[in-house]
């Protein structure tokens, strides 16, 4: 039979412990080390330490026989389920978005990062409004490691407000680059290369680096003029100017939608 060409030895003499056991225990443990990983330094875990007092406590009554608390742990047993659910309800979340967000599910479907450009586009569109120049990365596939070592980490959810902060005049993060990948801010004060070969002279450093950068990787890159507050959209080494929210929240959609291939640009390149 299969499971005796699985079995490597026996526990006591009479328990198999196959091939299929280790993969068991493996993915056990890393269930365990996810969920302790996600709790760490939340209340969730002082609750988890409760809850194994309560269950050995338990365990402790039935062996030794104590009716009486046996019967009321009993009674809370039958609604334990619903309490998890009470209980653990952000950290439940939490662990169905990481793993929602995994590499190997995302293989199987096109993700709609709608919200992520809903919330960049409004920051985009805030700094404008304010006469705050912005130069915003966003990542694709090609990684941007060594842009992101110039910077400073931030890792931190993209939002219309942070944005503004960053680039609030006097910042200290203000100047240079943000850099954006799947929807987290990662890095602030990051260095660009400047494309040294452009058609309009006119146009300042922080365009130059959208263009460069853009030369040299598939990164998305949004560039606001604090001069004439024109928003700009630098991909695949063509650089589109005058945007408003609506079209560029249309065409990072489009180019940040997986597998969905670059949409042609046309130049319209304007002074920064």
């Amino acid at each position: 039979m299969l499971e005796e060409k699985l079995t490597l030895f026996h526990f006591f003499g009479f328990i198999p412990f196959t091939v299929v056991s280790i993969f068991d225990i493996l993915i056990v443990a890393f269930i365990f080390y996810r969920i302790m990983t996600l709790i760490r330094g939340t209340p969730a875990a002082q609750i988890l330490v409760g809850m194994f007092v309560a269950v050995t406590v338990a365990i402790a009554a039935t062996g030794l026989k104590m009716e009486a608390l046996g019967f009321l742990l009993e009674q809370v047993r039958s609604i334990l389920l619903i309490m998890l659910v009470i209980l653990f309800q952000p950290e439940l979340r939490r662990m169905l978005s990481v793993l929602g967000q995994s590499p190997v599910l995302r293989w199987f479907y096109k993700t709609q990062p709608t919200e992520f450009i809903d919330d960049l586009v409004a920051g985009v569109e805030q700094l404008a409004n304010l006469g705050y120049g912005a130069l915003i990365v966003l990542v694709r596939e090609v990684g941007l490691g060594s842009i992101l070592a110039t910077g400073v980490e931030v890792n931190a959810r993209v939002s219309a407000d942070l944005l503004t902060t960053i680039f609030t005049p006097r910042s200290p993060l203000h100047d240079q680059a943000v850099v954006v990948q799947g929807g987290v801010l990662v890095a602030a004060r990051c260095t660009l290369p400047l494309a040294e070969d452009v058609e309009d002279q006119r146009l300042g450093t922080r365009h130059r680096a959208a263009l460069g950068l853009s030369q040299e990787s598939d990164a998305v890159t949004v560039v606001v003029s604090e001069e004439n507050r024109s928003i700009s959209l630098a991909i695949g080494g063509v650089l589109v100017s005058g945007l408003d929210g609506r079209e560029l929240k249309q065409r990072l959609v489009e180019s940040m939608t997986p597998r969905s291939g670059d949409k042609p640009l046309t130049s319209t390149e304007e002074e920064e």
